[in-house]
């Protein structure tokens, strides 16, 4: 299913059933995976990887040149997983350092114009709105939701079940499981619709909550706020993860 005015370039790899629609351009070195669906004037370039089943939209652009500005030559890359879908000019970009790459895991959906930059980590099932973007080394955990036409620093790492609003700046972490609003962006709730949606317990959520009030609401320091939280640690692990997730943190806490 190969358009007659598409332009697959010598040297790339076509997996089964994979449609490429009218003047699309698949680079010399991609690798497309199974069932992947490229729709008219869509572009894949670079040194990218595709699992199977993705699908690109018109007029994206996945797999570009970093726009990096330390970017010396090098081969660098994009890998992506399975069952993503790249909206209408989307675009994705390589990692900037040789033999370094940007990654996205698998069943994500990117919006319309939204963009991806160099060295980018994403994980499972995470969303990004219309119009939002990434800076560069971002990290982005599984089941995250990012609003439309929101801005997120670079370096900056948005923690797993979190909520990020519409025309929110983030330019520093997102804790799992909160909800983040405003510019700059501030915690506001823990992500309730989102952890009811992915079957959070009643307990679990309640368990959340506390740590909430506690981390944002009761005027302890980010040290004081921990230990305040570290003996609610359950056998499901939500507030280990959050532990941890204060203990990685470079940029700070939101």
């Amino acid at each position: 299913m190969i358009h007659k005015t598409a332009i697959i370039e010598p040297g790339a790899q076509l997996g089964r059933d994979v449609h490429v629609g009218a003047y699309a351009y698949v680079g010399p070195e991609v690798v497309l995976g199974d069932g992947c669906v490229l729709h008219h004037h869509a572009s894949v370039e670079g040194f990218c990887t595709m699992g199977k089943n993705n699908e690109v939209f018109p007029f994206a652009m996945i797999g570009g040149k970093t726009q990096d500005l330390k970017y010396v030559g090098g081969k660098t890359g994009l890998k992506i997983g399975d069952n993503n879908v790249f909206r209408e000019h989307t675009t994705v970009h390589c990692a900037t350092k040789d033999g370094e790459f940007t990654v996205l895991g698998n069943n994500n959906y990117l919006l319309g114009s939204t963009h991806v930059a160099h060295d980018c980590q994403l994980g499972n099932h995470i969303i990004i709105s219309l119009g939002a973007v990434l800076g560069g080394h971002v990290v982005i955990e599984d089941h995250a939701i990012i609003g439309g036409a929101t801005g997120i620093h670079q370096f900056c790492h948005i923690g797993q079940y979190s909520f990020i609003g519409g025309l929110v700046k983030v330019v520093q972490d997102v804790l799992p499981y909160m909800l983040v609003d405003g510019t700059p962006a501030e915690a506001k709730s823990i992500n309730t619709v989102g952890l009811q949606r992915a079957g959070f317990s009643e307990e679990e959520q309640s368990l959340l909550k506390k740590a909430f009030k506690l981390i944002y609401r009761s005027g302890l320091n980010r040290s004081q706020a921990m230990d305040a939280i570290r003996p609610l640690t359950d056998v499901n692990g939500r507030i280990a993860d959050i532990l941890l997730f204060v203990q990685d943190s470079s940029r700070g806490i939101h």
